[in-house]
């Protein structure tokens, strides 16, 4: 479980330890059955979320870090891919599990780290 669980993003483990709490609670707050609700709350969240529409990614390169960013098209706010060029200097901050890229028009894409190296 250790391994698998550095391959989801924040959001994913948030989301993964949230539901394992409300099953806790939905069978009465019982103790003795934490893997129990761990791995049905781990399935049914990787469920939802593989469920979701296909999400498009960017990948960037910041100070020697290679960041994959995940975003849904429909709240991209007009970005398309190819904005930016391979060696382009783009503006970004990181907040937590969100990285955000300034876009030539001055708006920001933000996108979901789901992947780091480096």
């Amino acid at each position: 479980m250790a391994e698998t669980w550095k391959n989801f993003s924040l959001q994913i483990q948030d989301a993964i330890r949230l539901r394992a709490n409300e099953l806790y609670l939905r069978r009465g707050g019982i103790a003795g059955h934490d893997e129990e609700n761990w791995f049905q709350a781990e399935a049914e969240i990787i469920r939802e979320s593989s469920a979701r529409s296909p999400r498009s990614a960017v990948v960037i390169n910041v100070e020697g870090v290679v960041y994959t960013g995940e975003y849904e098209s429909n709240t991209a706010d007009g970005y398309a891919p190819g904005e930016w060029k391979l060696g382009d200097s783009v503006p970004v901050r990181i907040v937590g599990d969100k990285l955000y890229l300034r876009r030539q028009n001055g708006r920001e894409l933000q996108t979901t780290v789901v992947k780091r190296i480096g």
